[in-house]
């Protein structure tokens, strides 16, 4: 079976979804980035898997469920920490980030048997999910990240191997991200804290 591999931010005020400050306060944008990633944990621990490892920036809260391993992300840019979650599984893993909480467990259930690799392309030229039947970290190393190029570069990186596309979702950046992610999704916490916030006056 696959590891599934969640690389995430602990989420503080003012260090993650710094983009979504404005029009939100840090102290909001941390609370939507918390419900973001404890819908996709839920939505993991609900996908079949040899094992689920968060590989996270910070301390686990509150809002991690039972059944994962935490793994501390290494030094250095985003293609190194990428990489590095690869090296650390011994076998098939799929690997997404918690900006995507419209993710559902079909989405994730990889198989391997006849591809080599799964890559799920996000709307904003970036990637939100990869997947690789045969981990290997040179893949990742030196792809440029955060920019509208990165998915192509990524994708580039997967070049001879049989890559199974999976359907391009929107990544949480902006307030009108979270707005379209929201309906998306409308039954989970990341909607339901969007909405507090913005019966709270937002």
């Amino acid at each position: 079976m696959t590891t599934l591999l969640v690389i995430a931010k602990e989420p503080r005020p003012g260090r993650v979804k710094t983009r979504l400050t404005p029009p939100f306060t840090p102290e909001e944008a941390a609370a939507l980035a918390e419900a973001s990633l404890a819908d996709t944990l839920d939505v993991v621990a609900r996908t079949p898997a040899r094992r689920r490892v968060l590989v996270l920036e910070g301390a686990p809260g509150p809002w991690l469920p039972p059944g994962f391993d935490v793994v501390r992300q290494c030094a250095g840019g985003l293609d190194e920490r990428l990489a590095a979650a690869f090296a650390g599984c011994d076998g098939p893993a799929l690997l997404i980030g918690m900006d995507t909480p419209q993710v559902t467990p079909e989405l994730l259930t990889a198989d391997f048997a006849d591809c080599d690799a799964y890559f799920g392309p996000a709307e904003d030229g970036g990637f939100w999910a990869l997947g690789l039947a045969h981990p290997d970290p040179s893949r990742l190393r030196g792809v440029p990240m955060s920019t509208p190029r990165t998915g192509a570069a990524q994708r580039a990186r997967l070049t001879g191997l049989r890559v199974r596309q999976l359907p391009p979702l929107r990544d949480v950046d902006t307030a009108y991200d979270a707005e379209l992610v929201a309906k998306a999704a409308p039954g989970g916490r990341f909607a339901a804290e969007l909405e507090r916030l913005a019966g709270a006056g937002r």
